[in-house]
């Protein structure tokens, strides 16, 4: 069995060296560049428009019944909830000890076309899914691909839902229940066992609702762990706001250094910071995997790019706001210069917890963290149940009985999740999740002129009313 395990490593080991590779950053950034151009880099040329249509629009007084689907508020907290997770400060954190500073650089660019790449994937998700017999709409890479590719290829969707299914049960469910157990003994010293019973119980409730439900409880969710997070970030970089001049002139010279690193190849140091901060920006925002365009396919919204400016916003928050505050804790911190580098933390969340505890008095910063770890977590675990139903169920031509039992297994998991370290099962989701992103690119890419022309047909249609 150990000789198996070993074997089941070193394969998965080699998968994941291309699935998260130079290649497939390159083919990711490269789509989110070729997507900006096709749509006139909408994200920079309408970012204002866009904030006053997403986040600023939740401040306008309107009542609308979204029948069994979900407003486009909640579609948007739905993804984000399956986004935002521990990679934001565990992933974030980890990209700095092994690419320097300037990983974040590199973060921020992956970020800046990954809003084009996002972009594009709700337009396609909403402009091709289908309605059941409940009235509910069904989209997502699967569906565009059929419907907008053709019949034939189907077999790539199918990939997809698969890649997507299982990688549901390791990123979205075993890797977050693992690190709820282990907030909730840090902060409560409650048991692995009772934490993953209850959790389960939890997850229970709220999964057998269904993706309406999943979008109430997100809708409340989200918005609350994101600003406590934030304005706790904030608060922590305040303290140390003389030293932020000296943190950005770290970011901008690592990201540039050409110097070799511990005796290798000159100019390493940029390549690795280059890897490090694109992977860990497309792996924390998602921009080009096809998840989130599930979530948002479940929207009431009828124009296809009126849905898909909320992923702009999702990119912008997630890692433009988010990791940056992140970022900029762990540079402020100092723990860059610790003895053996992550090395000397049992984890990449520790060594968060240690940047936070460095700049706040007491342990003040570990409890931050690890309240925001536990609510990021539980809201990833509610996100990826409906990714992981929506690509079981299209494989299972929406089969009731298959989509029950993913939903007892996956709530299941739950405690499997918090008793075990998980760590194979974590590294082949993670390789999953990479895998994901192939045959969806090559959708983005064929479908390209689509996106181009739902684009050209909102943002020339009734300019002065929109602009009113």
């Amino acid at each position: 069995m150990e000789k198996f395990i070993e074997i089941v490593e070193k394969v998965n080991a080699a998968v994941n060296s291309f699935a998260w590779g130079p290649v497939m950053l390159v083919l990711l950034v490269g789509t989110g560049i070729y997507l900006s151009f096709r749509t006139g880099f909408i994200q920079v040329r309408k970012f204002g428009f866009i904030m006053k249509n997403t986040i600023g629009s939740l401040f306008e007084n309107k009542k609308k019944d979204h029948g069994e689907n979900l407003s486009p508020f909640q579609a948007v907290t739905t993804a984000l909830a399956g986004t935002v997770g521990t990679g934001n400060i565990a992933g974030v954190t980890g990209a700095i000890f092994a690419g320097g500073p300037g990983a974040v650089f590199w973060m921020w660019v992956s970020a800046f076309f990954g809003m084009c790449t996002k972009y594009a994937e709700i337009a396609l998700s909403v402009k091709f899914r289908e309605r059941d017999d409940k009235g509910q709409f069904h989209g997502g890479p699967m569906h565009y691909i059929t419907n907008g590719l053709g019949k034939s290829w189907k077999w790539l969707a199918v990939i997809f839902a698969v890649l997507g299914g299982f990688a549901s049960f390791g990123i979205g469910n075993i890797a977050q229940s693992n690190e709820i157990a282990g907030a909730m003994k840090g902060l409560f010293g409650v048991s692995p066992l009772v934490t993953g019973i209850i959790l389960a119980v939890i997850v229970a409730i709220v999964v057998i609702g269904g993706v309406k439900r999943i979008g109430q409880v997100t809708s409340y969710l989200v918005p609350f762990m994101a600003m406590f997070y934030i304005l706790a970030g904030i608060g922590v970089i305040a303290i140390r706001i003389t030293d932020i001049p000296y943190a950005f002139g770290e970011i901008f010279k690592s990201a540039f250094s050409f110097k070799s690193i511990g005796g290798g190849i000159f100019g390493y140091a940029i390549m690795v910071a280059m890897r490090q901060g694109v992977a860990r920006g497309v792996f924390s925002n998602e921009a080009g995997l096809g998840s989130a365009p599930i979530a948002h396919a479940a929207s009431s919204a009828e124009e296809p790019a009126e849905q898909a400016m909320w992923g702009v916003f999702e990119v912008f928050v997630d890692t433009i706001v988010i990791c940056t505050i992140t970022a900029l804790a762990v540079i402020l911190s100092g723990i860059l210069e610790a003895d053996g580098g992550l090395d000397a933390f049992s984890s990449k969340g520790a060594a968060a917890v240690a940047a936070f505890n460095e700049i706040l008095p007491g342990t003040a910063g570990g409890t931050i963290i690890q309240i925001s770890l536990l609510f990021f977590a539980l809201s990833t675990i509610l996100g990826w149940s409906y990714y992981g139903e929506s690509c079981i169920s299209y494989i299972a031509n929406n089969n009731k009985v298959v989509k029950l039992i993913y939903k007892v297994l996956f709530i299941l998991f739950c405690v499997v999740g918090s008793v075990g370290s998980g760590t194979l099962m974590w590294d082949i989701a993670d390789t999953l999740n990479g895998l994901m992103a192939l045959p969806n690119l090559v959708a983005l890419l064929a479908l390209s002129g689509i996106v181009a022309a739902e684009t050209s047909k909102y943002f020339n249609k009734d300019k002065t009313a929109k602009l009113k």
